[in-house]
């Protein structure tokens, strides 16, 4: 027998680092999955991993340390009482900032479920992804697992008292196309999410106002969402990325994907997840609008992905 999972792959169009904080952010599932297939094997205890998916150049080596973390944890958490072996495949590009661990640990938490004949239902798979993600990423808001898990878009806000965190999902008119601009770098979470605490620690005044400032541009953004003014959106995502810069989580190659998409016409553009590598979304309504702005970003000299949201 063979238990069977998947998680989504996700992007955020608002929220980063901020959420960590219990501010609210906005993040979206797309098509993209990562598929995980648990079989038993001989042995008392852990896993071997097959991992057959598609990834950025050195992306697998550089966070091996984060998903043997994770892995074993969602494994731990729930209680698999054998060996087994785990083969990741799907259609997600593994790469910093499209939940690519997240989608992982949900992927592998549906398997074992399967697998094991658990019945556990979304809410339950959604701990054991975020328990995965603390073990891989160190103090992960949440949002991240929470898109893997149930998909489509989301109002997501962290219980910072321990406590449930805040899950709405967010009706929008009709699907749109974005275009995600992969860096070709890859950012430890841990890493990135440490450096942005710290300097909350030494600078709280100016940082507490960015943070303010951020509150009151999302805010507007699930407005503008509902609405479906999606130039307005746009506007939001520019000035969103310009506070993700002030907290120090861009990189001149993000900054350049996000002015290569605004020049060729999108909407807005801002990096998204973790930052310092990984990806930008391009807000990009209509297929032409997207073609053109997926050749601006390949004529760079990045990968560019063409998908949907919504």
């Amino acid at each position: 027998m063979v238990g069977r999972g998947k998680g989504f792959g996700k992007t955020i169009l608002f929220g980063e680092h901020f959420v960590v904080y219990g501010l609210e952010g906005i993040p979206c599932a797309f098509a993209q999955v990562t598929t995980a297939e648990v079989k038993r094997i001989p042995g008392e205890d852990g896993y071997e991993l097959i991992d057959n998916r598609p990834a950025t150049p050195g992306y697998k080596e550089e966070k091996k340390g984060e998903y043997s973390s994770l892995i074993s944890r969602v494994l731990e958490y729930m209680k698999v009482p054998c060996k087994v072996q785990i083969t990741l495949g799907g259609d997600l590009y593994a790469a910093s900032g499209v939940g690519a661990s997240a989608s992982c640990a949900a992927s592998i938490a549906r398997a074992v479920d399967d697998e094991f004949k658990m019945g556990w239902n979304d809410e339950q798979i959604n701990k054991a992804a975020f328990e995965g993600e603390t073990a891989g990423s160190g103090t992960p808001s949440g949002i991240d697992n929470t898109a893997a898990v149930y998909g489509g878009f989301l109002l997501f806000k962290k219980n910072t008292l321990g406590g449930a965190n805040k899950i709405e999902l967010v009706k929008v008119k009709k699907p749109f196309e974005i275009v995600l601009g992969n860096s070709k770098k890859t950012a430890l979470t841990k890493e990135v999410v440490g450096d942005v605490k710290k300097l909350k620690d030494a600078e709280p005044d100016r940082i507490n106002a960015i943070f303010k400032e951020y509150e009151n541009l999302e805010e507007k953004a699930k407005l503008e969402l509902k609405k479906y003014e999606l130039k307005k959106l746009g506007e939001l995502m520019n000035k969103n990325h310009e506070l993700l810069q002030k907290i120090t989580v861009s990189c001149k190659e993000l900054d350049e994907l996000v002015e290569t998409a605004r020049s060729a016409g999108a909407y807005g553009a801002k990096l998204t997840g973790t930052g310092r590598g990984g990806m930008m979304i391009a807000l990009t309504p209509g297929k032409e609008l997207q073609d053109k702005v997926a050749k601006a970003i390949e004529a760079k000299g990045y990968a560019a992905t063409k998908t949907t949201l919504g």
